[in-house]
């Protein structure tokens, strides 16, 4: 690849890669920048201590989240510049605005639960909500909210793009990112895919929705053959494929990885992968796994820092045409 493309900001697809990116060439030295970042915060910030396996609470079956999206842009603007114009003016003691003055935007969404099949279903970790959703959720729309220049995801191009996520659980995602895409497929193990389309239907209308549940079984795809697996996924090819919290048990990690490269488009489909830093031995493992899918440069991976406060780690994909 030419040494150009690795100028930043670049554009994958749907996505701006922000300053401060960098290629991920060696899952050793990336995951020890990651824990030894971790370990460092930990030290130093008191509320970012364990907080158990990750998930908001597995007691309740039905959860109303108020999602923070920040204070409007407009309202924002204004107050900056009333402060600017009250600095400038000359033996002025008018009152400064406070921001604890200006409402915030919120989003509320109600999620369903299973929570009896968090403890009687084997494997099933995607019957509860998890923070890394709800924390992504909060972080993507607070910028696409703003209309930042500077946002992960490109705006018009999101809202051309066929997304699809892998592993979606409740589908909180699904809910809150789907009307700014034009089609979002919402994916998980055939016993999830009820719990998903419940919570689509609760929160969002069934005549404007964009969403299509469907079950998705990386096992499957991991065990078809390279023919097969293509009738095993949607038929409508991903301008991103979505993974937030998947990475959590090595016997996954060959599944998820078939799936993400059967998926990926070359040239077209980005990759945004959210993990939440917890075993170190698995987060290499996937991590140079991704990595030994491109013996002949395919794959280009990217670490995006900024985007997430707390024990997370942000990768983009991007697989190339290989002549």
């Amino acid at each position: 690849m030419d040494d150009s493309e690795d100028i930043l900001p670049a554009v994958r697809g749907v996505i701006r890669l922000p300053e401060g990116s960098s290629r991920v060439t060696d899952a050793d030295e990336e995951v020890f920048l990651l824990y030894t970042a971790l370990a460092a915060r930990r030290n130093t910030d008191t509320s970012a201590g364990f907080r158990g396996l990750g998930h908001i609470d597995s007691h309740e079956d039905v959860l109303t989240l108020t999602l923070h999206l920040g204070v409007p842009e407009i309202v924002a603007e204004g107050a900056e510049a009333i402060k600017t114009s009250k600095r400038g003016a000359r033996g002025s003691h008018g009152k400064k605005p406070r921001r604890k003055d200006v409402a915030e935007d919120t989003l509320e969404v109600e999620i369903f639960q299973d929570k009896t099949a968090l403890r009687t279903r084997k494997g099933d970790t995607g019957s509860v909500l998890w923070h890394a959703s709800v924390d992504f959720a909060e972080a993507i729309l607070r910028q696409l909210r703003k209309n930042d220049p500077r946002s992960l995801f490109i705006p018009g191009a999101l809202k051309q793009a066929h997304v699809i996520e892998l592993g979606a659980g409740t589908g909180l995602l699904a809910v809150v990112l789907s009307p700014r895409t034009r089609h979002y497929t919402v994916t998980d193990i055939d016993d999830l895919v009820p719990l998903i389309r419940k919570n689509i239907a609760r929160n969002l209308s069934s005549s404007s929705s964009n969403v299509t549940a469907a079950a998705l079984d990386w096992t499957e795809i991991r065990k078809a053959s390279p023919a097969l697996r293509r009738k095993l996924v949607p038929d409508e090819p991903a301008d991103l494929v979505l993974v937030v919290d998947c990475i959590y048990h090595p016997s996954l990690i060959p599944p998820l990885l078939s799936t993400i490269d059967c998926l990926a488009i070359p040239d077209r489909t980005a990759v945004l992968v959210v993990v939440e830093l917890r075993a170190e031995d698995v987060v290499r493992e996937f991590l140079q796994g991704w990595l030994d899918l491109s013996p002949a440069g395919e794959w280009e991976i990217w670490s995006i820092g900024g985007l997430l406060e707390g024990p997370y780690a942000v990768w983009m994909g991007w697989k190339h045409s290989i002549a």
